[in-house]
């Protein structure tokens, strides 16, 4: 017989079936977990081998097992009847309303950029989807601590991801203000910041961020001192302002202050611009409506 025919005649359903009987070894556990009589397994089972002309399971009062002709097919069947699945699921919720949980971590200042201009629209668009969104500014693995997705600047972003990159390029910039420069004056190199006073930021991971700076090829990498050491940005720009020190800090957090003269830059041009942030996902995990949703807000906003 053609095996194209034999395929026309064992639907899929009965394909799951042996499926679920091959895994527990036992028709009463199979019809647990499909929700069906025992007895229906069976006439399944049996009615899948007459159709392949082939037995699949050895059958006795107390075991059971597969054959050889089992085996092989329940090893050639499980990824197949895997991806069918996936896409079948994927192809089913063009039909629905997307809905569900979608977790994401991120570093605060990356919620405030990319997230938080587009959350109000998002939630009224698509009221059955909720958003847990965790702060953390660990650089964690998103797949083993469970998130759907993440982000961060492109540079960091694992190589087995997907990433879809959202806004400009991100550029630091170290800044002071008028009363702290006009007592200490402004440094002309990088390493003239050992002789200031800096406001040092910490990782959540308790590393001290060490201070980059490039020009015409040169890179500097600093490890400044100073009378005080923060986990929160905008507080390092408050403290700048306050005149406790020189602080390095995205470009972004600082403009406000920039534009009405509380704060003057600083080594401006060791100052270069980085690869801007990306949202990014696991390449080899479905990805649901609600994230597909979500993806595709984040890309158009940064359009």
């Amino acid at each position: 017989m053609n095996p194209v025919h034999q395929f026309k005649g064992c639907d899929l359903f009965a394909l799951n079936v042996f499926l679920s009987v091959a895994a527990h070894r036992s028709f009463r556990a199979a019809g647990r977990e499909l929700d069906i009589t025992a007895s229906a397994v069976s006439h399944s089972i049996k009615t899948l081998e007459q159709r392949l002309a082939v037995r699949l399971l050895n059958r006795t009062t107390r075991s059971m097992s597969l054959t050889d002709a089992g085996e092989r097919l329940a090893v050639k069947l499980r990824p197949s009847l895997s991806s069918l699945t996936q896409a079948l699921q994927e192809v089913d919720e063009f039909q629905h309303t997307p809905s569900g949980t979608i977790r994401i971590n991120s570093s605060e200042g990356a919620v405030r950029l990319v997230l938080r201009p587009l959350l109000a629209r998002f939630v009224r668009m698509y009221p059955q989807v909720h958003l847990d969104i965790v702060c953390d500014g660990r650089l964690g693995d998103v797949v083993a601590d469970g998130f759907d997705a993440g982000i961060r600047l492109f540079e960091a972003v694992p190589q087995d991801m997907i990433s879809v990159r959202v806004g400009g390029p991100v550029r630091f910039a170290a800044v002071a203000s008028p009363s702290y420069l006009a007592a200490r004056g402004r440094p002309a190199v990088p390493q003239d910041l050992h002789q200031h006073d800096c406001i040092r930021f910490r990782f959540e991971s308790g590393a001290l961020y060490r201070w980059e700076f490039a020009r015409h090829g040169v890179e500097e990498s600093i490890d400044v001192k100073g009378p005080i050491t923060l986990t929160d940005q905008p507080l390092m720009v408050d403290a700048a302002i306050e005149g406790i020190g020189i602080a390095f800090v995205p470009d972004h957090l600082a403009l406000e202050a920039l534009r009405d003269g509380r704060l003057e830059r600083v080594l401006d041009e060791w100052c270069p611009a980085y690869p801007g942030l990306c949202l990014y996902y696991p390449g080899h995990r479905h990805v649901s409506g609600a994230l597909r949703a979500l993806i595709d807000m984040v890309r158009d906003g940064a359009s």
